[in-house]
């Protein structure tokens, strides 16, 4: 049985550079697969973008769903004055989407790996502080972590930066832990347990779980980075 359960992000390729040996892993593999997919996606929409007419149908109308959708949430969670990150979020959206779902298709999903999660938690990081400073100047954005009492100074530097490690082990942990229980169940020597069942299993922790762990984690770096740009 533990033979067959592999559930491990592998070193597939060893680079060396200056001196230093690192590694092309599962994880850059498949982020690279999935990335691939997203670019031929959007090439296909910019050569078949002067063909969309008046009234959508077919591939036209399911982009324009998309785009609308996008816009619609983003304007929902962030405020119509925040639409223009739409575009950010949208893609932002497809890509954990994508690697979440990746599972189906036999991969290894990307966001089953921390490195990948704490990337996407550390943009929303710098963007809640870039944005933070922005919008509230350098002044009042440091007044705010003395409030309502100074005393909570340090438990609010450690808020701010709980902020990542939370986003990032919310998803990575869920997503893992799924890849962990399919590795786990087609380990199993009985066959019959193989036959049906990892349907339902899949339907759960690849589909239902990767578009809810997608949601919540676009949803909250939405409410995070709009939180920090009110004044």
């Amino acid at each position: 049985m533990l033979e067959n359960l592999d559930f491990y992000n592998h070193n597939i390729i060893p680079v060396h550079i200056g001196g230093s040996e690192f590694y092309i892993t599962t994880t850059i593999v498949n982020t690279w697969i999935i990335m691939a997919v997203l670019l031929g996606l959007a090439l296909i929409v910019r050569i078949l973008i002067h063909r969309f007419e008046e009234i959508p149908k077919g591939f036209q109308n399911v982009i324009e769903l998309l785009v609308e959708v996008f816009y619609s949430f983003t304007a929902t969670t962030m405020g119509e004055n925040n639409k223009g990150f739409a575009p950010f979020y949208g893609s932002m959206f497809l890509f954990i989407l994508l690697a979440n779902l990746s599972g189906l298709v036999g991969l290894r999903p990307p966001t089953a790996d921390l490195a990948t999660t704490l990337a996407l938690a550390l943009i929303t990081f710098f963007m809640i502080q870039g944005y933070g400073l922005r919008d509230k100047g350098i002044v009042n954005y440091v007044k705010g972590f003395f409030e309502p009492i100074p005393l909570l100074f340090p438990l609010n530097v450690i808020g701010e930066l709980a902020n990542p490690v939370s986003l990032s082990f919310r998803l990575f942990g869920n997503i893992l832990g799924g890849t962990i229980i399919m590795a786990l169940w087609y380990a199993m020597p009985w066959i019959p347990v193989k036959i049906g069942i990892p349907a339902f299993l899949h339907a759960y922790f690849d589909v239902f779980a990767g578009v809810l762990q997608t949601f919540i984690f676009v949803m909250l770096s939405m409410t995070f980075v709009s939180s920090a740009m009110d004044s």
